[in-house]
């Protein structure tokens, strides 16, 4: 199933996304993601929907360098243990919101990755633990840093977590299992139409297992909780009035819009 996360009358409310005549609509809403189960009849086409990041995390748990091409694009060296961050829930943002750049970073970046939801609490996952039952689905995510401040602060807090570095989108698979991610999922950024990165979760330097093992070994994971997975090679810099649109091949497109800070 795909669901989605839409502002109604005011209200945040979960939507169940299905496909009719080659369209995505939001046909009901749901208790919620966990429950699923519908309990108002809507007929919404998705792009014309307010829709809102498909997630409420706790935390927003990243891994930096995870693809050994992109790694080494920004002359780093591959990591021998998984490099983590964390973006806050301020960041998040929803499919076709406008990521705000703000005027104290001279370069902003785009970083398109394949984002895992947590569904279980996971505490210490043991290294030959079934991670399926863990995985609730996956999602469309744009890590946006602040590259010139990542460089200067030396940790990256501030340079990812600016209102809005973290869009997330438009809708969330619960279809996807943990085989497909190390199988591989193609992962792709346009900017203007124009292609920045390719890359596959089969290239992965950490795989899904291992990353949960070493983040649960200390930081214990809640349902909702959003993991970042990293981002391929090819990443660049935006200006204001680009649109950037992160695919994952099986699980949708996430567009938004860049601009200058307002005043």
């Amino acid at each position: 199933m795909k669901y989605c996360r839409l502002e109604l009358d005011g209200r945040a409310e979960w939507g169940l996304v299905e496909e009719r005549a080659g369209k995505e609509w939001i046909t009901a809403l749901l208790a919620s993601p966990w429950r699923m189960e519908p309990t108002t009849v809507l007929g919404v086409p998705v792009g014309e929907a307010r829709l809102l990041a498909p997630v409420a995390p706790t935390k927003i748990v990243c891994v930096g360098r995870n693809y050994r091409d992109h790694a080494k694009e920004l002359g780093n060296e591959v990591p021998k243990e998984p490099l983590l961050f964390l973006k806050p829930p301020s960041s998040l943002l929803g499919a076709g919101g406008v990521v705000r750049m703000p005027r104290v970073a001279e370069r902003v970046d785009y970083e398109g990755e394949l984002a895992v939801v947590v569904g279980r609490r996971i505490h210490r996952l043991k290294a030959d633990e079934d991670v399926q039952p863990y995985l609730h689905g996956v999602t469309v995510a744009n890590d946006v840093t602040a590259r010139d401040l990542q460089k200067k602060d030396g940790q990256w807090t501030r340079a990812k977590g600016f209102d809005g570095f973290c869009p997330v989108g438009p809708v969330v698979s619960t279809e996807v299992t943990a085989a497909a991610i190390d199988a591989g999922l193609v992962v792709e950024t346009r900017q203007n139409g124009e292609l920045r990165q390719h890359g596959s979760t089969a290239d992965f330097i950490f795989s899904l297992r291992e990353l949960l093992v070493y983040i649960t070994a200390a930081i214990t994971l809640e349902p909702g909780d959003l993991l970042l997975t990293g981002t391929p090679a090819g990443v660049g810099p935006v200006a204001a009035g680009d649109e950037v649109e992160v695919t994952v091949a099986g699980v949708g497109s996430l567009r938004n819009r860049f601009a200058a800070e307002e005043e």
